[in-house]
């Protein structure tokens, strides 16, 4: 008896233990394992307001970074990587384009590789080659350069169907010498005859003294309507004309991009060159070099290939110089 007795004592002192180290109970009603600790079961009374939780967490103001300022501190050579890129060139032949600098390739190599894409994918010989270049229109205290159309005259012609020149003048020697130089000619009677889209040409010139008798075609032509500062007014009639029938036109769009064919792909490399350094010069003499270079990327590419990123700069060294010397 003194041993059974002895053994319950052990077992209940045994269960007694277990139960005061066990932190949690069991809820009897389900028949989960999850142990709660420490449940107050009560509510807060009626009539009192939970206090508001308070945030520790500031939130730091972003601070916008301008393009200027986003270029310059891509300009530091002296960093391990540029700003807000990966490396400063790949290392591997595939890599995802947006986590490096753009890649500058000088033009006769971006040109010979033009040449090597055309015959690689078997596509015509004779495709056009564009070049699309990207202005900096600022200027000093807000203001920009209005977008402008330009015509430039390339050393190495591509295309060999000449412009139709249209002439307007009342005289009649300048009449004569229109004729004699394959141009349209006329007067204030082709007005209706434009309007009604009956005469259509790809440049017009007029002579100072029926200019002011034009006003009716402005809103007609636009862009075309003769004006002193295209060189599509004046007195020297023939040699306009010749101008004209060769002459290249470029215009703004976009507010600061111009694409423009220079080339076809079989002419010369060093055609093809110097059809873009004309092109490149022409264009940056619409803003003065005080406030800074026009061109910001130059971009070439033919009717089928891939566009490339060349280095413009050596294009500009000469009008540089020449304005330093003035």
């Amino acid at each position: 008896m003194a041993a059974s007795m002895y053994c319950l004592r052990t077992v209940v002192h045994g269960c007694q233990r277990h139960i005061v180290k066990q932190p949690g109970f069991v809820i009897p009603s389900t028949s989960s394992k999850t142990k709660w600790g420490a449940l107050r079961f009560y509510v807060i009374p009626a009539g009192v307001k939970r206090p508001a939780k308070k945030l520790t967490i500031e939130e730091k103001p972003k601070v916008m970074i301008t393009k200027e300022e986003l270029q310059e501190k891509r300009k530091d050579t002296s960093r391990m990587k540029p700003y807000g890129f990966t490396a400063w060139k790949p290392v591997d032949d595939v890599y995802v384009a947006r986590y490096y600098p753009k890649q500058t390739i000088q033009p006769e190599i971006a040109v010979e590789m033009l040449k090597t894409f055309q015959r690689l994918d078997f596509t015509r010989p004779d495709q056009e080659v564009y070049l699309q270049l990207k202005l900096d229109m600022k200027l000093e205290k807000k203001r920009k350069v209005d977008p402008f159309v330009g015509y430039v005259l390339f050393p190495f012609p591509f295309v060999k169907k000449l412009n139709k020149v249209l002439v307007f003048t009342e005289k009649a020697e300048d009449i004569e010498v229109a004729k004699n130089n394959g141009a349209a000619v006329g007067g204030t009677e082709l007005i209706p005859e434009i309007l009604n889209d009956d005469v259509q040409a790809d440049f017009y010139i007029a002579t100072p003294d029926i200019l002011p008798k034009l006003n009716l075609l402005k809103n007609k032509l636009r862009k075309k309507f003769p004006k002193t500062k295209r060189g599509s007014v004046g007195n020297d009639i023939a040699n306009m004309i010749k101008l004209f029938e060769n002459v290249y036109e470029y215009i703004v769009e976009r507010e600061c991009f111009i694409r423009i064919k220079i080339a076809t792909l079989d002419m010369p490399l060093e055609h093809i060159v110097a059809n873009m350094n004309t092109l490149i010069k022409d264009v940056s003499q619409h803003k003065p070099m005080e406030f800074g270079p026009f061109v910001e990327t130059a971009i070439l590419a033919s009717a089928t290939s891939e566009s490339l990123y060349i280095d413009f700069q050596k294009f500009l060294l000469q009008e540089s110089a020449k304005s330093e010397e003035n």
